[in-house]
């Protein structure tokens, strides 16, 4: 018997395990197979094969049932998913429905998760933008969180690195703010876009629009011919799969490379039950996974573990991989482990129209959405009643709709057919930067469970008094500069959204110099336990007004990275 079970253990070890095969997991695969380790990847959704399992991505819209729009029935069972702008017919079973996870909110928050293979990789909005050391230097310097225990020197090469590899497009701006990066050329603003980014460069000197930076293959490399992509059709469909891999996926880029080099392993419907750390050994040794269909429970072991299950669901399993040596969970010495989480404020917006530049119309779409202002306030001086500061997305069309209510009959139809151009139309939304707060946290539920046997993750995650300043700037901003623009109709809007409709959550296991007060050192690593990295959501000190993807890109490119070195030094 003790022979079967030392075989049984030999077949489920491997060099590495990656919890989570999205944005970040998907890097940390690709990377540790390239190295020539034997990688286990464990997905807890269903497996998604890039190019066979996306049903829906060349569809017409009048092939939907519902024109796009979920049923009713669904709406009702759903009304959680049902408020992200991804739940429509066409994306709707890459998102995690209501009654599939639930979890207590302590406060309101709309958790959006995406379980299967590729993760959110296949619904994320594509932006990327460098962090710069305005941004590591923030916390330290604007006295919230803790320090960042790097600066932008020791990440820029890695951004480089992932650059390359994705496709991003781009523009070479020269902003202090937005660090430059490795570009494919950036998708152009049409011209009221460019009209506006004139105005801001004429009338506001410190203040700047860019062509949105974006992860589509405007113009592939070799490198990305290699890895079966092509070129970005600006189909604007992405949220379906990309037939293309025209955008970057886990599904159409990393995952497949890694799978190319023959170390691969997948295992999807893996629900990771927790961490196993054997107290005897001192050590973590490998992972309790529950099989999301049987509910069979199977131990998988390996040298090095990468937990990138997400923000939230990482501090979930973290929190649940308790011992004698670990009480509260993995690494959580200091009792920190699920504090400290933030997320980004996109719960301002302002519209207005513009009456000019009418020889000109758009034509064709843009992947990249339109300009991007990179933030302002705040960044060489405190110069508001609020701290840090917000990033805003800019963008203009012109459609041709014509308002059909109350009309019936030849001239309901006639107006149908009218298409000529109505008026430009102009928006703004803000990405506004939440300060880390200890009294921002998840937990465990002490009494409920899901269908897995693990405890359901307790959600109190609210905004604050500096989220309503800023947001109050963040008008008054856009409000004086459209005003300058010539904008008119101008229409400031605030929606009552909870977090998590950001889909951008970060925190629980910090970064930090010191154990005392952080989960995690400067390489991603526990703490207090050598062979655990976490490079996701989870791992950020602070939020900044970047979209987040391409930083975890690269801190997971540069912990496995550091991981295979340490190994190989006989430190892990």
């Amino acid at each position: 018997m003790s022979n079967i079970n030392i075989d049984a253990q030999k077949a489920n070890t491997y060099d590495a395990i990656v919890i989570g095969s999205g944005i970040s997991g998907g890097w940390a695969a690709k990377e540790f197979t390239e190295k020539g380790l034997k990688t286990l990847v464990l997905e807890r959704g269903r497996n998604v094969e890039h190019l066979k399992d996306y049903p829906t991505t060349n569809k017409f819209p009048y092939e939907f049932e519902h024109r796009g729009d979920p049923a009713l029935a669904i709406k009702k069972a759903n009304p959680i998913a049902t408020r992200c702008y991804i739940f429509k017919e066409d994306a709707m079973d890459f998102v995690v429905k209501d009654a599939e996870h639930p979890y207590v909110q302590e406060k309101p928050f709309d958790w959006i998760r995406g379980y299967q293979v590729g993760g959110k990789s296949l619904l994320w909005a594509r932006q990327t933008q460098r962090w710069s050391d305005f941004d590591f230097e923030g916390p330290a310097r604007d006295d919230f969180a803790v320090d960042w225990p790097i600066r932008y020197k020791d990440i820029a090469p890695w951004y480089s690195y992932v650059e390359k590899f994705a496709g991003i497009s781009g523009n070479n701006d020269g902003l202090a703010e937005l660090p430059d990066g490795e570009f494919l050329p950036a998708f152009p603003l049409n011209a009221v876009e460019d009209y506006f980014k004139g105005v801001i460069k004429d009338k506001f000197s410190s203040r700047h629009v860019i062509s949105a930076r974006c992860a589509h293959l405007s113009k592939p490399k070799q490198i990305h011919f290699d890895q079966g992509r092509a070129q970005c059709q600006n189909r604007i469909l992405c949220q379906r799969g990309c037939p293309f891999g025209g955008y970057f996926s886990s599904n159409a880029t990393t995952l497949p490379w890694a799978a190319k080099t023959g170390n691969l392993t997948m295992k999807p419907f893996s629900v990771v039950e927790s961490v196993i750390y054997d107290d005897k050994k001192e050590k973590v040794t490998g992972v309790r996974v529950v099989d999301a269909n049987t509910k069979e429970v199977t131990e998988y072991y390996a040298k090095v573990i990468f937990v990138n299950a997400a923000a939230l669901n990482t501090n979930l399993i973290l929190l649940n991989s308790k011992s004698q040596r670990f009480p509260q969970g993995l690494g959580n010495d200091n009792g920190q482990l699920g504090k400290f989480v933030a997320f980004h404020n996109y719960s301002a917006r302002i519209s207005a129209e513009y009456d000019g530049l009418k020889q000109f119309t758009t034509d064709g779409r843009n992947p990249a959405g339109g300009g991007y202002m990179p933030r302002f306030r705040n960044l060489l001086k405190q110069e508001t009643n609020f701290k840090r500061g917000y990033a805003a997305g800019f963008s203009a069309y012109r459609s041709s709709g014509k308002d059909t209510s109350g009309l019936v009959g030849e001239e309901l139809k006639n107006t149908l057919v009218d298409h000529t151009p109505g008026p430009w139309r102009v928006g703004s939304h803000m990405m506004g930067e939440t300060i880390p707060k200890e009294t921002n946290f998840v937990s465990l539920s002490p009494d409920k469970k899901d269908a897995w046997g693990v405890p359901l993750l307790n959600i109190s995650v609210d905004y604050d008094e500096n989220d309503v300043l800023m947001k109050k700037d963040y008008l008054e901003q856009m409000t004086e500069m459209f005003t300058v623009a010539g904008f008119k109709n101008i229409t400031p809007n605030e929606s009552s959204q909870a977090p998590g409709l950001d889909i951008h959550e970060m925190g629980g296991a910090r970064m930090g110099r010191d154990p005392k007060t952080s989960i995690l050192n400067e390489w991603n690593q526990l703490h207090a336990s050598k062979n655990v990295f976490v490079t996701d959501g989870a791992c950020m000190t602070s939020t900044s007004t970047q979209n987040p993807s391409l930083t975890y890109m690269a801190l997971t490119a540069r912990a496995v990275d550091y991981a295979v070195k340490a190994m190989k030094r006989n430190e892990i």
